[in-house]
């Protein structure tokens, strides 16, 4: 879990006393007397807290870095068609402007949710200063809007109105913003986790009954003369795999974090893995609707890396926004729709290896077999500012009890590491085992 003390939203101080006093940290409001003031004047609501930390430049442009064999893949490797080319350069610029406007929103959406008592504390650095820090909430939803407003423009310079991928294209950004406002409603109201897991399924419900495309797997070639066929139309169990695939990419992101800049950190990671993939179906593909549907996941994942990173230059430790359920359910939802979509879910999950192992541990403490605290977070030691492994079923712990004691930002730096390993591996089983598996 995020590692924040949740704070319970408060009632902000009444007009007609001014100088109430309304803390954060408890629900006691305490109204001192004040000179009344004109009626025709309401008084705006401030705040004595410091602004945020400005965004760490450093560590974007060592990210960015990384698009440099990208573009060799795009431009240079492969012979990509020049129309296709153009609609992923268009998204790309669209998906820079979107990096640049959330870099610039953030700031401004962390006082207004610190003047409406939104905000944390950091567990992790609980016992020294920057434990009584209080910590903005909920920023995913920065993201999580400048992203839609990026892909619904991108659809005046490549969707015609009769285009067939329109219908889906909508249905998976309607799935997106569906996934939004429940991850919100479930950072104000703090929603238990049983139903947690239920409303990813509700949020997926608009791609399920726009999906027009084939619901059947190509068998493994090994396995062909067991089967007696190369192909097997699943049907509606096609569908039930999808609302179960976003069930859990949304809940793995979720439930794979606890520290500054891992929840925003792998979906940068996976992000560029997806991208990255894509370029090179299309690149090896001769198929034009083969081509199509991973251009369009790619067209949903550009501007999902860009605007993490946005985020991310404010949430790397030590954090100065915490992102919230909001953008845990959106960027996993995301994910899971780009997946799906482009039909490459196989892949999809061994980028999500390091999520998959986190769950599998999970599952004893969160079928109630073993206690499960609210948060299951490693000991934070304020003398030496290292972190300790606990006995709870998480990977943070598990890397922890077997690499030793270690700093927040080191573990993380770890944690991510492993993420970027899954996907190499990834690459290289699909390298291994084409022409051979499929």
């Amino acid at each position: 879990m995020a590692p924040r003390k949740r704070i319970s939203k408060t009632e902000p101080s009444s007009p007609e006393h001014p100088s109430s006093s309304s803390k954060g940290n408890n629900n006691v409001t305490t109204t001192v007397a004040a000179a009344p003031i004109p009626t025709h004047r309401k008084p705006p609501l401030q705040t004595n807290d410091p602004p945020i930390a400005p965004p760490k430049w450093g560590l974007i442009l060592k990210l960015s870095l990384f698009s440099i064999p990208y573009a060799y893949l795009l431009f240079y490797h492969y012979k990509i068609e020049p129309e296709l080319q153009r609609s992923v350069i268009i998204n790309a610029g669209m998906s820079v402007a979107g990096f640049l406007v959330t870099v610039k929103l953030i700031p401004v959406a962390s006082k207004y949710v610190l003047k409406r008592n939104l905000f944390g504390f950091d567990i992790n650095k609980k016992g020294t200063p920057q434990g009584n820090v209080k910590v903005p909430e909920s920023l995913g939803i920065v993201v999580a809007i400048v992203y839609l407003v990026v892909a619904i423009l991108f659809q005046y310079f490549n969707f015609t109105a009769d285009s067939i991928w329109l219908v889906e294209y909508n249905a998976a950004l309607a799935c997106i913003c569906f996934m939004t406002l429940l991850g919100f409603v479930d950072d104000v109201l703090d929603v238990p986790w049983r139903v947690k897991l239920v409303l990813p399924s509700i949020a997926a419900l608009p791609l399920l009954m726009a999906y027009a495309g084939h619901t059947t797997i190509v068998i493994p070639k090994p396995l062909v003369p067991h089967v007696g066929m190369e192909v097997l139309d699943l049907g509606w169990i096609y569908k039930l795999y999808m609302g179960l695939l976003a069930v859990f990419c949304t809940n793995s992101i979720n439930i794979h974090a606890g520290l500054n800049g891992l929840e925003v950190g792998q979906t940068v990671v996976i992000a560029t893995a997806i991208v990255v993939h894509n370029i090179m179906q299309i690149g090896a593909s001769s198929d034009p609707e083969y081509k199509q549907a991973h251009a369009f996941s790619i067209y949903l994942a550009q501007p999902l890396l860009a605007t993490s990173l946005g985020l991310l230059s404010y949430n790397w430790y030590p954090s100065s926004v915490f992102v919230g359920d909001t953008f845990t359910y959106f960027a996993g939802m995301t994910m899971a729709v780009v997946g799906i979509l482009g039909h490459f879910s196989e892949t999809l999950l061994i980028f999500f290896l390091p999520q998959v192992l986190n769950f599998l541990m999970s599952l004893p403490q969160l079928f109630g077999f073993i206690p499960c605290p609210r948060h299951r977070l490693p000991r934070f030691d304020p003398q030496t500012g290292l972190l300790t492994g606990t006995k709870d079923g998480t990977l943070v712990n598990f890397f922890l009890r077997n690499l030793g004691r270690k700093s927040e930002k080191a573990l993380c730096i770890y944690l991510l590491g492993f993420q970027a390993i899954a996907c190499c591996f990834c690459f290289l089983l699909r390298y291994f085992l084409a022409g051979w598996y499929k």
